[in-house]
């Protein structure tokens, strides 16, 4: 169930016990509602969700986390896939095609795949369980700032989804060449995957604070506001664990007094870091598309593939639907996610004030599909791992592949980058502006 928030006003009445909360994508202060188990709050102007009630408590996100412990080491011990030419048996895990990549040169690349399908994944898991299994038992989590903020940069970097269907293209593709024999590792992923969508689904940040003792939500009652934003209140929210806070960016160090993050009105340098992240990715995309990012050596030769050309053999051998997917994911949606980029950052360069609930909606697409271009990389890290049959056939990755996951990289921390309340503050701005207008003309 979706409850729209109600905005609060200039002169908000000190006995309206209804709490304020400010949105962390266009800035407006808004006032809370009850919502029943399993329902979210969305921003009255933007849609954006403000929170979500979960309807289960610590429960459910505590056991599908355990779980996902368990399942993490499963799929970090055993073979993910196996090939079998001639009697010949070659298996990899999800670590073993790091070393190949590293082994070979490629330390971008297996520094990217082990933080983003090993490392990540961990912090998710065992990062829930440290927050959440002292509060069933009703202690404090030892250090729930430090571990909270961590457990935010691993939502953001943690790709097993990705990394399944990057494994669903390989079989395919390794299919053609030998008989693929599936591990244990390949089916505890997958069940991986789904535990740690359930965990973050199911997590309840604000139950967490308030079992923690942090229960202050929004801003007390009775405060005078100064705008219809927080930023002009001199309200400052906090990026990671939601807190509206007054009078915080006075200190010297400028902290959230409940996570520890580091707060701002508006993200420092938003619009110069958002276009240096975002020239860099679309200088890299060209050799990453016109540079071989496979090599491939046999009896019969030697051959280099781009990206376009392994969607071609998908496409030829039969599997139309993977050649359509990963087309999109590795062609289409990195380009597309710097033209989105590039048209965001210059509407607020020009200070546009038209399409601002459309720009909104295009920000949120962008955060959401830019991790699934990672689709190529993880292929070719199951590719090398286990084509490696001497003289008879291997395959090394190519140049193209560091330039590709460099492009991948750098679009996300250009959308990182990117500060969506820029979006509404030149209409903000108008709109004040033409209210004093207004009041002089009236007068």
């Amino acid at each position: 169930m979706n409850t729209a928030a109600t905005a609060a006003m200039p002169g908000h009445d000190p006995h309206d016990d209804r709490a304020l909360i400010a949105c962390p994508e266009c800035d407006l202060l808004q006032h809370e509602h009850p919502l029943p188990p399993g329902g979210a709050l969305r921003c009255c102007r933007c849609r954006a969700v403000l929170y979500r009630r979960r309807a289960h408590g610590f429960d459910r996100a505590l056991a599908c986390a355990l779980a996902a412990c368990v399942l993490w080491v499963i799929s970090n011990a055993f073979p993910i896939v196996g090939l079998s030419v001639n009697g010949d048996l070659v298996e990899t895990t999800l670590i073993g095609a790091v070393r190949v990549l590293y082994r070979d040169g490629m330390w971008p690349l297996a520094g990217l795949i082990f933080v983003t399908t090993i490392l990540m994944p961990a912090v998710h898991a065992f990062g829930t369980v440290w927050l959440l299994l002292p509060l069933r038992v009703h202690r404090r989590p030892y250090r729930a700032d430090a571990v909270f903020r961590l457990l935010c940069i691993a939502r953001e970097w943690g790709m097993t989804e990705v990394l399944m269907l990057g494994l669903l293209v390989a079989v395919v593709k390794l299919a053609h060449i030998a008989s693929v024999v599936t591990g244990p590792a390949l089916w505890s992923l997958a069940a991986l995957m789904l535990l740690l969508v359930a965990t973050a689904s199911s997590f309840d940040e604000r139950a967490m604070w308030s079992g923690i003792g942090d229960a202050s939500l929004a801003l007390p009652e009775g405060v005078p506001l100064k705008g219809r934003t927080a930023s002009a209140s001199g309200i400052c929210v906090c990026h990671d664990c939601g807190l509206s806070t007054r009078g915080v960016l006075h200190h010297a160090h400028r902290c959230c007094p409940r996570c520890g993050a580091r707060l701002h009105l508006r993200k420092p340098a938003s619009l110069s870091r958002t276009w240096a992240y975002l020239i860099a990715a679309a200088v890299l995309y060209i050799p990453a598309n016109m540079l071989p990012v496979m090599n491939t050596s046999s009896l019969f030769g030697a051959q280099k593939d781009t990206i376009m050309s392994g969607v071609v053999y998908l496409w030829t051998s039969g599997s139309w639907p993977l050649a359509i997917i990963v087309f999109i994911a590795s062609i289409a949606v990195p380009m597309l996610k710097i033209l989105a980029i590039g048209y965001l950052a210059a509407s607020v360069n020009l200070r546009m004030t038209q399409y601002t609930a459309q720009r909104a909606r295009i920000y949120r697409i962008v955060e959401l599909v830019g991790r699934w271009s990672m689709l190529d990389i993880y292929v070719i890290a199951v590719l090398v791992a286990l084509v490696q049959f001497s003289a008879m056939a291997t395959i090394e990755a190519g140049p193209a592949s560091i330039a590709f996951g460099a492009v991948v990289v750098l679009t996300m921390l250009a959308a990182m980058s990117f500060d969506p309340r820029l979006i509404w503050d030149t209409s903000d701005a108008r709109r004040e502006q033409d209210a004093r207008h207004h009041e002089e003309h009236a007068t």
